[in-house]
């Protein structure tokens, strides 16, 4: 039956308190009746945030979080994601290709470069060699404040 009424927009109370409560969190309550299709990139990444929150999940997979994003809205983005790993105990793991990004919201980072793992460890671990090992030799690090 709550199949039935997921289908026919029959939520519980508690589940519409929930949901609006991280819209809330995450920016957004002002669109709670907006189709998503209407959002914005980083608003649309926003609700995948607030209704990944719906679960209650122990551990976040984020896989490319903030492709496409412009820097205010990518860091907005770790932001979130960083105040649920800080707040509600959520493991966070992300695959971001900006290493500035990484060094700041990551606590832990793992490298690979073909299949391979090259660096496992702490973000201030990785120095400009290790970048270009990562990388490659001819990648330079690029700088998103």
């Amino acid at each position: 039956l709550s199949g039935w009424r997921g289908l026919l927009g029959w939520f519980p109370k508690e589940d519409r308190e929930k949901a609006l409560a991280n819209l809330e969190r995450v920016g957004l309550r002002d669109k709670a009746y907006v189709r998503v299709d209407q959002l914005s990139g980083g608003q649309r990444q926003r609700v995948g945030i607030a209704r990944a929150l719906m679960q209650d999940p122990e551990v976040l997979l984020a896989d490319e979080p903030v492709s496409a994003l412009d820097p205010a809205t990518s860091h907005s983005i770790m932001q979130y994601l960083e105040q649920m790993n800080r707040q509600d105990g959520v493991t966070v793991i992300a695959s971001l290709h900006f290493l500035s990004l990484a060094r700041r919201y990551g606590t832990r980072i793992i490298a690979l470069k073909d299949g391979q793992l090259v660096f496992e460890g702490s973000p201030t671990a990785i120095d400009n060699a290790k970048f270009k090992e990562i990388y490659g030799e001819d990648a330079e690090e690029v700088e998103v404040r």
